[in-house]
């Protein structure tokens, strides 16, 4: 009899117990409409990730070059930018002629490192933006507005879009270039170099480098530091372009020059 009463109260127990999991289950497909996703989540992804480093562990950490030497000035009456020209798909030279001088804003240029899409489409935005900001307001465009949309859009994607950008520009503050980092960081500075062959060019411009420099000393200065780059940086090649911003105008000068591998080389007798 006891055994009876035993097994009776077990069976309620149970029965119990699975009307209760029934209506847990029952929220579940209420409130979480991902529930039929993670009920069935498995780890056969991640075994097979690890089976595949295993085997060849370049495959994980592989990195793709993006070449680029981009150059910023101060002078005496502006702001003088400088770029080469060649575009980069990992070993494949695909452009000779690619322009990375773009324009912002009648008083602002920038130039972009890193992938053309991205950096081509960020300054097409930020021009756009500008534009309406000009509209409204009436008003020429502070530099310092561009940098904060311009870091803005770049924090929000959290790096995922390679664009390092120098920003020059002229307004009632007078000359300023700003350099602004894939992640949404930037820096206010007399002279700066970024892209691949940056390392190169950075050593000439740190060499050179004066206050009040006049235009064509300064034009001298930028276009070694970019041939530093070209000579030192297989991603970095073409020709070299010049945006010149003043007060009164801005001027975007076009295959300024087309360096020669020969004029580098040299005779070594040994």
């Amino acid at each position: 009899m006891n055994l009876l009463i035993f097994l009776r109260s077990l069976i309620k127990h149970k029965i119990i117990l699975r009307l209760r999991y029934y209506k847990y289950l029952m929220s579940l497909f209420h409130y979480d409409d991902d529930y039929k996703i993670w009920k069935n989540f498995d780890f056969r992804n991640f075994w097979r990730n690890e089976k595949e480093f295993l085997v060849n562990p370049q495959i994980f950490f592989s990195i793709k070059k993006t070449g680029t030497t981009i150059c910023g000035i101060i002078f005496k009456h502006g702001i003088l930018l400088a770029s080469d020209s060649r575009a980069t798909n990992g070993e494949i030279i695909c452009d000779t002629n690619c322009e990375k001088i773009h324009f912002i804003a009648p008083n602002i240029c920038c130039c972009g490192a890193g992938t053309s899409a991205d950096t081509e489409n960020i300054s097409k935005l930020l021009s756009n933006q500008l534009e309406l900001h000009r509209i409204s307001s009436g008003r020429e465009t502070n530099v310092q507005t561009a940098i904060s949309i311009c870091q803005k859009i770049l924090f929000q994607h959290k790096g995922f879009l390679s664009a390092a950008l120098i920003f020059g520009g002229f307004d009632f503050f007078g000359s300023s270039l700003f350099c602004v980092h894939p992640h949404g960081s930037s820096e206010k500075i007399p002279f700066i170099s970024m892209g691949s062959g940056s390392l190169a060019a950075m050593a000439i411009l740190d060499n050179n480098y004066k206050n009040n420099l006049g235009l064509k000393h300064a034009v001298l200065i930028i276009q070694e530091a970019i041939k530093a780059g070209i000579y030192n940086d297989t991603g970095s090649g073409g020709s070299i372009d010049l945006c010149i911003l003043t007060k009164k105008k801005t001027r975007v000068i076009r295959n300024k020059i087309f360096p020669e591998i020969s004029d580098f080389k040299q005779n070594f007798n040994f």
